[in-house]
């Protein structure tokens, strides 16, 4: 499926493809999905942030649940599990992921897209957000770097090249698989040990030196 340039691109593949490249190709291209015991806590954890609403907060901030997101210059578009406004009218995005505290790459680039999103809806800078653990009930507050902002403007360029292509990346055959909903689909071991075999095959028909 090929993905044209103009089309607006979710923020949920940019985390995706930090994740592992072939599984944000297969759920944001061939529109791959399974579910397994992560996706439906992840469900579980996003049941109350999925629903709209703003409420009054903690220290006169102001909270939205599934705000609507996007960059017109990036070209994103998504949505907010929760966004707190500081009483100044800074925003502040939370992200909410299912387990125990702990740090993560990809989610930190979901965050810094989030975050980026906002700017330019509100005219404010974000320097702050944070990832909210629901196993442990822990914050974990993540600092809008400049070069986890160029994480996200290289994740961009990247998904919307792969998007672009016809071919699938190659399977990671790494831990990153055993929690995988997709790991059916994708066939990570099995691919992974065509490639071994062909390798050596290309290797036994070389020729002499």
């Amino acid at each position: 499926m090929m993905v044209a340039e103009s089309e607006p691109l979710s923020l949920s593949a940019l985390e995706h493809w930090s994740y592992c490249p072939r599984q944000c190709c297969l759920i944001h291209a061939e529109q791959a999905f399974a579910e397994n015991i992560h996706t439906l806590r992840g469900q579980a954890v996003h049941a109350r942030t999925d629903q709209p609403g703003v409420e009054a907060g903690y220290e006169g901030r102001r909270i939205a649940r599934a705000l609507p997101l996007w960059c017109d210059r990036l070209g994103l578009v998504g949505k907010s599990d929760v966004v707190e406004f500081l009483s100044d009218g800074t925003p502040y995005p939370v992200e909410f992921k299912h387990g125990k505290k702990r740090e993560e790459r990809h989610d930190d680039i979901q965050l810094a897209a989030q975050a980026m999103c906002l700017e330019e809806m509100t005219g404010k800078a974000v320097p702050l957000g944070a990832i909210y653990h629901a196993t442990s009930h822990r914050r974990r507050e993540v600092a809008i770097t400049q070069e986890l902002r160029q994480a996200v403007e290289t994740c961009v360029a990247e998904v919307r090249a792969a998007l672009a292509e016809s071919t699938l990346p190659p399977p990671v055959n790494d831990r990153r698989c055993h929690e995988c909903s997709l790991i059916d689909l994708c066939q990570p071991a099995p691919l992974a040990e065509r490639e071994k075999l062909h390798k050596l095959l290309a290797h036994l028909f070389e020729p002499d030196a």
